[in-house]
């Protein structure tokens, strides 16, 4: 009779956590900042047809970094929960944190009892009205789930871009500082990043009931009043 090969739990942890770790790395990063009307997401992501950026539900949005496929499938089963939770219930029902939660949960599932663990990190994000603040939900590969109320940066290289924003950020500020500042961080000092590099989107309190917009390429260019010389 055969002994089993025995690994040590809190090695079979460790190395989920490298592998998923280091998938995530490998894409480009992403931030989610509040501004003065609303909440501004922008990934550096040339694609024009693999959106990072979606939109779930009236005021929550959906990011996602890491592998393609495995963060996709999430959004799309965040916009049926979303949706079935809306018409059982009520629209005023459906909220980024129990999103986060049922989120939090699958990715925590995964990690622990599947051999492969989901290489991404996503985002949740709700735009706040009236007296109730706007909701940043950032969750990790193996289910953490951090609540931000400034910012947060997704994938690649985020402890420096996060280092980069912070010494920029201003909770009220317009949207065109914010995005120029999003830009320079993730671009950082040797890099600059110009429309066609970027996905970018808001959560607009000026955008009615259907918060989500999508930025083209023309509205970049004119908030970031880019010369026809591209400069």
């Amino acid at each position: 009779m055969t002994v089993p090969f025995y690994v040590a739990p809190e090695q079979v942890m460790k190395d989920r956590a490298d592998y998923a770790r280091k998938g995530i790395s490998r894409g480009r990063s992403l931030i989610c900042t509040v501004y003065k009307d609303g909440i501004l997401l922008a990934a550096e992501n040339p694609s024009r047809s693999l959106h990072k950026i979606s939109e779930i539900y009236d005021r929550i949005a959906f990011a996602g970094v890491g592998k393609y496929n495995e963060f996709d499938q999430l959004r799309v089963a965040g916009i049926r929960h979303a949706d079935t939770k809306g018409f059982t219930y009520s629209r005023d029902d459906v909220d980024a944190r129990s999103l986060a939660n049922v989120y939090a949960q699958y990715l925590g599932q995964v990690f622990t009892h599947e051999m492969k663990p989901l290489e991404v990190e996503i985002l949740v994000a709700e735009l706040g009205m009236d007296e109730f603040p706007s909701q940043l939900f950032h969750i990790l590969y193996d289910g953490t789930v951090m609540d931000e109320s400034r910012f947060t940066v997704l994938g690649g290289d985020s402890e420096s871009i996060s280092e980069r924003f912070g010494a920029l950020f201003r909770p009220d500020w317009p949207l065109k500082e914010a995005l120029r500042a999003a830009i320079g961080a993730l671009g950082g000092p040797e890099r600059n990043l110009g429309p066609r590099d970027l996905e970018v989107a808001v959560l607009s309190k000026n955008n009615g009931r259907r918060t989500f917009d999508r930025m083209g390429f023309s509205a970049l260019e004119s908030l970031l009043e880019v010369r026809k010389d591209g400069t």
